[in-house]
């Protein structure tokens, strides 16, 4: 069993049933998932992506700079886990949001040790902003949190159930991966999971990633909890 985890949410996962923007209800079902993994006696951090409002590599054109368009991305994930907090705590489960940008009106900025206070209140840590640099995505972000906060496993949850050695959703003969390592992840072009920078520095810091499907009930503490979920991706 893990005792402390760091859970990446996409804001892709975020926009529920909508074409974008928020979704109330899918949030509240991530919260009772995330209520499952406290029961198990882990500690959670979560680090929110902010695709349902917008990608700041989508944006970024010959009108919109680079910089402003991922500051326009990171101010995504900000709304994210303000509203993902929210939820969290109607639904039971005691949350606070932290923000690696500097927001102090809405949000408190996050600290090392704010943060570890805050989970050894056993309360969820949910981290907005990305890194709170350009150039980076939330995937390294999340990594980098993870290492940050001494969190045992990093969970990347998607919209399948692991990793495949090539798109699922385009080749009906793609074949599920159980377990692989961080150099094989690294080397194979067809594994677009997660950002190359997040697995290279996983791979440096041997961190352990776990891929799972979100939608299934029960993963998220089942993976926390230890059980082979999903794809392990270790040294």
């Amino acid at each position: 069993m893990y005792k402390r985890i760091l859970l990446k949410l996409s804001g892709e996962q975020l926009q529920g049933k909508h074409d974008g923007g928020f979704d109330a209800e899918r949030a509240a079902w991530i919260a009772r998932q995330i209520k499952e993994t406290l029961d198990t006696g882990a500690q959670v951090v979560v680090m929110v992506g902010g695709g349902n409002y917008a990608r700041g590599a989508q944006l970024a054109g010959e009108t919109i700079q680079r910089v402003t368009a991922d500051n326009i991305g990171m101010l995504g994930t900000l709304m994210n886990g303000l509203a993902l907090a929210d939820v969290f705590n109607s639904e039971g489960v005691d949350t606070r949001a932290l923000s690696n940008i500097k927001a102090d009106q809405v949000a408190d900025q996050y600290t090392y040790r704010r943060a570890l206070s805050h989970l050894a209140k056993n309360r969820v840590v949910i981290v907005a902003g990305g890194i709170g640099r350009p150039f980076l995505t939330t995937d390294t972000a999340a990594l980098s949190l993870a290492l940050e906060l001494g969190c045992d496993v990093v969970i990347k949850t998607t919209k399948v159930d692991g990793v495949y050695d090539k798109d699922p959703h385009k080749h009906d003969d793609a074949v599920k991966i159980d377990e692989m390592s961080h150099q094989d992840a690294l080397a194979n072009e067809q594994i677009a999971v997660m950002d190359k920078a997040a697995l290279g520095l996983a791979m440096e810091q041997q961190k352990p990633i776990i891929v799972c499907d979100l939608l299934t009930d029960g993963n998220i503490a089942a993976a926390a909890s230890g059980a082979a979920v999903g794809t392990k991706i270790t040294s």
